[in-house]
């Protein structure tokens, strides 16, 4: 049974990663955004750090920085490990040179989603906002049909995709371990996680917000430190390296020969599961922090984008292609990082039984010749540590779409049962097989995208109007504020009036 859901996935999937579909929408938007905002990318970076720092307006309210680490901690997960090593593998080093083109103009995406998001935000009885896509779909495109379709979508796959995906990762990162039975250990750990999933989540959606702002700059900090660590450990490599990068990013006759299968439709999937900018998922994020202009949390998610792949997936990379080993087919994501961590590898013992990479072994075996033993102790803790916040931050954007989807706010028993039926998807994924839960994941995220692309494609003038608001303000040395009048507006918004 599980084999044919999979079979019905994967056919959805190659559809939508056709060059026509997921990788054109995503491209032409990131383009035509990137010249519609001057390049935001570079001429507002500097921007982009300065407003993290600033206090909400109203005491209590969720922060940019707040914002920023809950959107974060979504999009820095096991895709910056498992993500970036299998798209290696499968898709060579050159793809590592698309994820970082999908994240260069994906910001620009990242800036006009989160910006809408802020301007077709709604407050909330306690002075809290909330919003995101489908709310920028019913207020600002007038078709709450498609709203409803969007969050739908978004719950299955964070709800389900994703959280599996990462509970998956997470118990398959301890199979290099002495202790780990296939037959028992993934149950062991899945309920663990699941318990522990389950406490946070009922604790309700500002204790997610306090637990991701202290987890993720730790986590990030400390995984790229040990990746630079291991860097110069091997720094004969690191010419070789990018030559690698280069070449291979470039051969088009390799690239148009099998695309489904080159260096840039991995780059792409594996870079948008990493980042998600253009899945309009983290406008959802974006929504809740109190700002005194959407620009302002716009120019926060651009520089998540940013921190995600251009800072920990390039860690990732650069540690498995400074060691001198040589990807494989049989060592797709974490045993390839081991595998470049340890000079050596006997690629057959990470093949799983259907055929899929024993990920998490990969990159234990690699980082223990540069660390020792303690190496694949690190990536262990780190990796459960990137899965955990994930499902935090997942599970964050569905109950504002599941209050989208009701039109009012869910009734305490109600989210009581989604949350529970939450942790059990974890222990779920946990046990279940790396392609279906790698195949569900890629198909989700790709029917979001070509949801919401086309949407922010159509209403991206209105975030365009809000960034050049933003900088004529800067530039008359005022703290830039918004009314929705300013950029023709006026009575069409809940909270900008």
């Amino acid at each position: 049974m599980v084999e044919k859901i999979d079979g019905v996935i994967n056919a959805i999937s190659g559809v939508l990663y056709q060059p026509y579909i997921v990788p054109l929408f995503l491209l032409v938007a990131g383009v035509y955004f990137t010249i519609r905002t001057g390049l935001l990318q570079i001429s507002l970076f500097g921007e982009s750090i300065k407003v993290v720092s600033e206090k909400p307006k109203e005491k209590g309210s969720v922060s940019s920085f707040g914002a920023l680490m809950v959107s974060t901690a979504s999009r820095v997960g096991t895709g910056n490990i498992i993500g970036v090593a299998s798209a290696l593998v499968l898709g060579g080093p050159g793809a590592i040179f698309w994820m970082w083109i999908t994240a260069i103009f994906g910001g620009a995406s990242a800036f006009i989603e989160s910006t809408l998001a802020q301007i077709y935000k709604r407050k909330d009885k306690d002075g809290t906002s909330y919003g995101g896509p489908s709310y920028y779909m019913q207020d600002g495109l007038k078709q709450r049909w498609l709203g409803v379709i969007f969050a739908i979508v978004l719950v299955l796959t964070y709800a389900v995709g994703y959280n599996m995906l990462a509970a998956y990762n997470t118990q398959s990162t301890f199979s290099s371990f002495g202790f780990y039975d296939a037959e028992t250990t993934p149950y062991i750990i899945g309920g663990i996680l699941a318990v522990l999933f389950g406490v946070c989540v009922l604790g309700g959606g500002l204790r997610l917000t306090k637990i991701t702002g202290v987890l993720v700059p730790i986590m990030g900090v400390l995984y790229v430190i040990v990746s630079l660590v291991i860097l110069v450990m091997n720094i004969a490599y690191i010419p070789a390296m990018f030559k690698a990068i280069f070449v291979s990013a470039f051969d088009f006759k390799a690239i148009f020969g099998g695309f489904t299968g080159s260096c840039i439709m991995w780059g792409i999937k594996r870079g948008l599961y990493s980042n998600e900018a253009g899945m309009g998922s983290a406008p959802n994020a974006a929504a809740s922090a109190d700002v005194a202009h959407p620009a302002k949390q716009g120019l926060v998610q651009m520089l998540s984008v940013f921190i995600d792949t251009l800072l920990i997936c390039s860690a990732t990379a650069f540690l498995c292609l400074c060691s001198g080993v040589e990807p494989t087919e049989a060592l797709k994501g974490v045993p390839y990082v081991q595998a470049a961590m340890s000079g050596g590898i006997n690629s057959a013992a990470y093949i799983n039984a259907d055929g899929s990479a024993n990920a998490a072994n990969f990159i234990q075996d690699s980082i223990f010749a540069s660390l020792g033993a303690a190496g694949p102790i690190f990536i262990a803790a780190a990796l459960t540590l990137f899965a955990f916040t994930t499902l935090l931050g997942n599970y964050y954007y569905c109950e504002g779409c599941l209050r989208f989807i009701l039109k009012r706010k869910p009734s305490k028993a109600f989210i009581t049962c989604f949350r529970i039926v939450a942790t059990v998807l974890v222990f779920v994924g946990a046990i279940l097989s790396a392609g279906v839960v790698w195949d569900t994941a890629d198909m989700l995220q790709g029917i979001m995208v070509v949801i919401n692309v086309p949407v922010i494609l159509i209403l991206g003038g209105r975030a365009i109007a809000a960034l050049k608001d933003y900088k004529k303000q800067r530039k008359e040395g005022k703290s830039p504020e918004f009314k929705s009048a300013d950029i023709g507006l006026a009575g069409k918004t809940d909270c900008w009036e």
